[in-house]
């Protein structure tokens, strides 16, 4: 059964909020079946929840505005940005620290929010792609365990899960967390943790993590909602090694130049999302068992952004 985003987004926990100037809710609005006329192409997305998400939002979004839009997804963080930049995407959701990190190969974060969004949209900028507004939305990368067992090991920092036995720093890990340059290595170098990992799919992770199987600590994102269903705590990293995931649309500026209203649409849409709000979408998705493109239609219709 479906769940009504305002029905249970109170109770939702918050993971990582964060407060941008400028973003305030969007008033309730219907569309203009015109304003985007002639706008052709694919809403692309990554190949987990959030993304599809917010993938299918921004397509029917523009499809109510006059656009006529497809969404796909393609599997790998560094093939979105392929396909984006190949035109086989007329754009998608990004997040700043990845984009910083993976594509604009720079070896340190920004420190704060707005500073590591600025120095993004400049850079992409350079390269001809433009970021719409950046939501209060903050997928930074985690590692989580089961409340019970941190409670009997006693942790709560990463930095506490650095001064357990060997045997007890178990982890499970992605296969693509562990190759990014802000991923695994790095990571456990900046803590001195052990090397004890099992790659397994994101999906994957989260369970075995749950049951306590083949690791301890699982790595999760921050928005997802499975951290909540699941009871799992999640470690702080207290030495900030991940920067900042802030998410927001990104796509050629060559696509926003011809339809310029595409900005305003989509901002108004990235203005409503917060940590709460993906955590309880996620949860429909990876808790329920509901469709990304159900969920994406009945949030932009309880938003106002088009009509049931």
């Amino acid at each position: 059964m479906k769940t009504s985003l305002k029905t249970v987004l109170a109770a939702v926990a918050v993971v990582g909020s964060l407060t941008l100037a400028g973003c305030a809710p969007a008033a309730e609005e219907s569309s203009d079946s015109t304003a985007l006329a002639g706008l052709t192409g694919v809403v692309g997305a990554k190949d987990f929840s959030e993304q599809y998400i917010l993938g299918n939002m921004v397509s029917q979004l523009l499809n109510a505005n006059g656009a006529d839009t497809t969404y796909q997804t393609i599997v790998g963080s560094a093939n979105v940005r392929t396909a984006l930049e190949s035109d086989e995407f007329m754009g998608y959701w990004e997040y700043t620290g990845t984009s910083w990190l993976a594509y604009l190969g720079n070896d340190k974060p920004v420190q704060g929010v707005q500073a590591q969004y600025d120095a993004v949209k400049a850079a992409d900028g350079a390269n001809g792609i433009a970021w719409l507004d950046g939501a209060a939305v903050n997928n930074t990368y985690a590692f989580a365990i089961r409340s019970e067992k941190a409670a009997e090991l006693g942790v709560k920092t990463m930095s506490d899960v650095a001064k357990l036995p060997a045997s007890e720093q178990t982890f499970c890990i992605e296969s693509e967390f562990a190759s990014r340059p802000d991923g695994w290595e790095g990571f456990r170098s900046a803590y001195g943790l052990a090397n004890n990992t099992v790659t397994l799919d994101t999906g994957a992770i989260y369970s075995v993590t749950d049951k306590g199987e083949d690791c301890n600590f699982g790595e999760v994102f921050a928005t997802d909602g499975r951290i909540k269903a699941l009871d799992l705590l999640v470690m702080a990293d207290d030495k900030e090694f991940f920067p900042v995931y802030q998410v927001g649309f990104t796509l050629k500026q060559s696509t926003l130049d011809a339809y310029p209203a595409i900005a305003d649409i989509i901002n108004k849409l990235t203005a409503t999302l917060t940590d709460q709000v993906m955590q309880t979408l996620n949860a429909r998705a990876d808790v329920d068992g509901d469709d990304p493109a159900d969920i994406a239609r009945d949030y932009l219709i309880e938003q106002g952004f088009i009509k049931g």
